[in-house]
């Protein structure tokens, strides 16, 4: 996914993030400073829904208009169908010399 949190807030008029960070505030987000610094630097990993809500209503856009798509990426990490059966055929097998115990009685 890409995050496009920064583009939406320049068509916003929101050049800093430390403005966003009080638009936020506003509209009853308290954010802190490390957690809007990684909302404004890059991609987060992770994104409440509740604030999602906040930030699109701030910024006047839906989910959609931040969080874009990129299926390009998405498939170029997809396993061929080689190694994937490669790894579906490959058992662990014990130790040498170690047996397994009894389960219990």
């Amino acid at each position: 996914m890409l995050w496009k949190l920064r583009i939406k807030a320049a068509e916003a008029g929101i050049w800093k993030s430390t403005e966003m960070r009080r638009r936020l505030a506003d509209a009853g987000l308290e954010i802190s400073a490390g957690k809007m610094s990684g909302l404004w630097a890059g991609t987060p990993t992770t994104v409440r829904l509740d604030d999602l809500d906040v930030i699109c209503f701030v910024l006047g856009c839906t989910p959609s208009d931040l969080l874009v798509r990129q299926p390009e990426v998405v498939a170029a990490n997809k396993p061929t169908p080689k190694t994937a059966a490669a790894r579906s055929t490959t058992r662990p097998q014990p130790a040498p010399g170690r047996r397994r115990t009894a389960p219990p009685a």
